[in-house]
């Protein structure tokens, strides 16, 4: 305890900030100060990140707020503990901090400062002059700039970065030398810590993310590759404003697009993309004899306006939205699919689908969109699920301090809680799926939400512009969408535009989808902004935005990469193969054996995009990654490619019976052959434009043909050499992925 006083003393007794300290020094320096000198100091430093003293239960006993989000904390935990031998100001060098800064104390960290370091030299000046805060009046940090704030570099090259400090009071430094330098892509463009970028041997681009304080800003450093070829270049057409800006990018890294996709690629792009099906062989053909130059245009317009699109695309907000059936009830969980199909049965605007379920109220076996709210029952889950599902912006940091790349903190999270305060419920509320019981989401008559450190009652306030106000008696919820779904808020154009986006061209302008902040910046800024824009002047129409996309020249790209973009991965020079999602590959799978897959609660001939849960047992969409029912909610799914799924098809029962049945597509095309009312060839030519929607190349038919004569050669019969094509169709590339 006497320490502690005495440590109070010394800042009592300290010079005042800004007074001079007397130093041998011939130029006076003014008095260091926590918050605007040694937090940045520790920061630097790494002593308040997670692996260090900023995780929750600190590091030896030394704890510190991560990236120096709580300064009152912060400070009393270096003059309050460890019996006041962590800063010593009647003897600086004895102390704690700056021992083991510089390793002459075991540090578990290892040496970090020298004591001929600025740094340390500050840390002690601050320790002697008793530690004293920064006034409540000096100017605060309004923002950070990085010089240069683009920059093209030759491969390998270097290039120093500056960091300038912006203050309240308009005046300005230096800070680079206090500044955190991160790279997004550390082999196309890496950064030291003293800001010195050196780009690698290969083109691309990366983000250099600079944080000083609590503010970032970043630097996109580009290294492009030679120029390509005139005649490359006279290949690209430009059908919309998508097309210029994805050009003027491919321009600036002197990336080649590849040519045009082929027709039969197209349609069966354009299939799988918007309705999850693969088209009928008479589609196929008549789509490739159709000479019309407008045919993919219209095309595009018939699978819009099919059943089809409702089921594909409200399976993709499923993964979303979908509840675990058993934690909230059956009836609750199909109430809820049924409710988003028909959303996309109208076409309903996307602003009106997002306030519908914001503002929900009434019975969950009545009103879909209320199930929303019986699943995740708290403010906090509901703060953090709606910012990143309709804004980009991951909050889930925020609850607990402030987020490490964001301006976020918790009494921004908070406040958007408060938004939820006053959700009332009557029912059952959690129940087992058996004996789930009806509940009624309703408005509270009162509802608060309380800092967690503070204790503070949170008033409801949106992290940027201003919401609504919200009169007595109101729900706080309504001006919550209002803000949301707002013109102005320009996040909720761009991250549903970014998701349609990412679901035509495998992966979204940004990545992850839905990750909108300025330390993850687009790979293409202003092609985000255009679709956004094309989505909100476009009444938030959701077909619209696809129509946009599919008519650009960007879409029809082929995915067969060339020498001048075979390094690309992010700016769309081709098209990026992806493999068919879990239940599109399955009913893929059942149209050309021709047996439909049965599956549990669900009726006779349902297909795999219109399940209401994944909760039935299936090996097949388990192996493809559906997601895992046993999480909740149920949400991540898994795209990559494993070796599970490979030997899944290669060796499933399911895909074996489904083959070989008797009532199935093998046997037919067999018995056609041999009655006499098709050829072998044709038996090749359905098959091949069943699972790739192209007809077999001539060496592809004799290859086929000449299995037939081994077939028969082994005594043999033709139905199984149909069985046998059909297998090695299903477990080809070209098949499992979408070109």
């Amino acid at each position: 305890m006497l320490q502690v006083v005495a440590s109070l003393f010394f800042v009592f007794q300290a010079p005042a900030p800004g007074e001079k300290l007397v130093s041998a020094d011939p130029v006076e320096k003014p008095v260091p100060t926590f918050e605007r000198d040694i937090q940045p100091i520790l920061t630097r430093n790494g002593c308040n990140a997670g692996p260090c003293h900023g995780k929750a239960r600190g590091q030896n006993g030394f704890a510190l707020s991560l990236f120096a989000y709580d300064h009152d904390f912060d400070h009393a935990s270096m003059f309050g503990q460890a019996r006041g031998r962590r800063v010593n100001p009647e003897a600086p060098d004895e102390s704690i901090l700056l021992r083991k800064a510089v390793a002459s104390m075991a540090h578990g960290g290892g040496r970090k400062l020298t004591t001929d370091h600025p740094d340390y030299q500050v840390l002690r000046a601050w320790i002697a002059a008793g530690g004293p805060r920064t006034p409540g009046t000096a100017p605060a940090l309004a923002k950070i700039t990085v010089s240069p704030d683009r920059k093209l570099l030759e491969p390998k090259g270097t290039q120093q970065l500056r960091v300038t400090a912006h203050w309240a009071d308009g005046s300005s430094n230096d800070v680079t030398g206090l500044a955190l330098f991160s790279s997004s892509e550390n082999v196309i463009a890496g950064v030291d810590p003293q800001g010195v970028v050196k780009a690698g041997p290969l083109p691309g681009e990366a983000a250099i993310m600079a944080r000083y304080m609590d503010q970032f800003a970043v630097c996109p450093i580009l290294i492009p590759q030679p120029a390509g070829s005139a005649a490359a270049n006279a290949a690209w057409r430009e059908n919309n404003r998508i097309d210029s800006l994805v050009r003027d990018k491919l321009n600036q890294l002197g990336l080649v697009p590849s040519g045009p996709c082929s027709d039969s690629t197209f349609l069966r792009r354009a299939f799988l993309d918007i309705i999850g099906t693969l088209p009928t062989p008479v589609e196929v053909e008549v789509f490739l004899a159709d000479q019309s130059t407008d045919k993919r245009a219209r095309l595009v317009d018939r699978l819009l306006a099919r059943p089809e699109y409702a089921d594909f695309w409200a399976n993709k907000w499923a993964d979303l939205l979908r509840p675990n059936p058993y934690h909230v009830g059956i009836k609750a969980v199909m109430n809820q699919d049924a409710w988003l199909r028909d959303q996309f049965r109208q076409n309903r605007p996307y602003d009106q689908f997002v306030r519908e379920l914001l503002t929900a109220k009434g019975s969950t076996f009545e009103d879909g969109a209320t199930v929303f709210y019986r699943n995740r029952r708290e403010p906090e889950e509901l703060t953090t699920m709606a910012c990143q599902l309709f804004l980009g912006i991951r909050l889930d940091c925020a609850k607990c301090h402030h987020h490490p790349f964001e301006a976020y903190g918790q009494d921004d999270f908070y406040s958007i809680a408060a938004f939820f305060s006053r959700i009332g419920r009557k029912g059952v509320g959690i129940s087992a799926p058996i004996s789930g019981g009806e509940e009624t989401i309703l408005v509270a008559p009162s509802g608060t939400v309380k800092h967690p450190i503070t204790g503070k009652e949170m008033r409801p306030a949106p992290l940027y512009g201003r919401a609504p106000e919200i009169s007595p008696g109101a729900d706080p919820r309504e001006a919550f969408a209002d803000w949301v779904t707002a013109p102005e808020n320009a996040n909720f154009a761009k991250v549903m535009a970014n998701r349609v986006w990412a679901e035509l061209m495998t992966r979204g302008i940004v990545e992850p989808v839905d990750d909108l902040r300025a330390t993850n910046p687009p790979t293409n800024a202003p092609l985000l902004d255009h679709l956004a824009e094309v989505f909100r002047s476009g009444g938030y129409d959701i077909k619209k935005l696809i129509r946009h996309i599919c008519a650009s020249h960007a879409y029809v790209l082929s995915s067969r990469p060339d020498p001048g973009n075979q390094l690309d991965t992010r700016n769309f020079a081709r098209h990026y193969r992806q493999r068919l999602r879990a239940e599109v590959l399955l009913d893929a799978v059942s149209d050309i054996t021709g047996i439909p897959e049965e599956f549990e609660a669900m009726p006779p001939g349902s297909r795999a995009i219109q399940a209401w849960t994944v909760r039935f047992e299936s090996q097949f969409l388990d192996a493809f990654g559906r997601p895992d029912p046993n999480q909740d909610p149920p949400c991540e799914r898994l795209g990559q490619t494993t070796v599970v799924q490979a030997l899944h098809l290669m060796n499933s029962p399911n895909i074996e019976r489904k083959i070989s049945d008797d009532k199935g597509r093998a046997r037919l095309l067999a018995d056609a052959v041999a009655r006499g009312q098709k050829k072998a060839e044709d038996v090749v030519r359905e098959l091949y434009l069943r699972a790739y929607c192209r007809l077999p190349s001539a060496e592809e038919t004799a290859k086929s043909l000449r299995l037939l004569e081994t077939i028969e050669g082994a005594k043999l019969s033709r139905r199984e050499w149909v069985e046998d094509l059909m297998w090695a169709l299903l477990n080809s590339p070209e098949f499992v992925f979408k070109d």
